[in-house]
């Protein structure tokens, strides 16, 4: 049996459109996800974790965090 997360597609799709509508270029904020989602997987299979929620999907659960919660990524300098 193939353990998988439950995410709310509703709420992943709502996820996706604020970050498509907050950047001034589609294919850029594209290929950053991609991005994104490249560096978790690499970072997944180097830590030996088995997460159960697929790259691209943790990159825009991300992503998303980031644009509606600033603090998150905040410099303390």
């Amino acid at each position: 049996m193939q353990k998988r997360s439950t995410i709310d597609s509703i709420e992943l799709t709502r996820r996706a459109a604020d970050l498509v509508s907050a950047a001034s270029n589609r294919y850029r904020i594209t290929v950053q996800v991609a991005n994104r989602a490249k560096r978790c997987r690499y970072e997944d299979f180097d830590s030996g974790d088995e997460n159960t929620i697929k790259p691209v999907l943790r990159a825009i659960i991300e992503m998303s965090d980031e644009l509606t919660q600033p603090e998150i990524i905040s410099d303390h300098r």
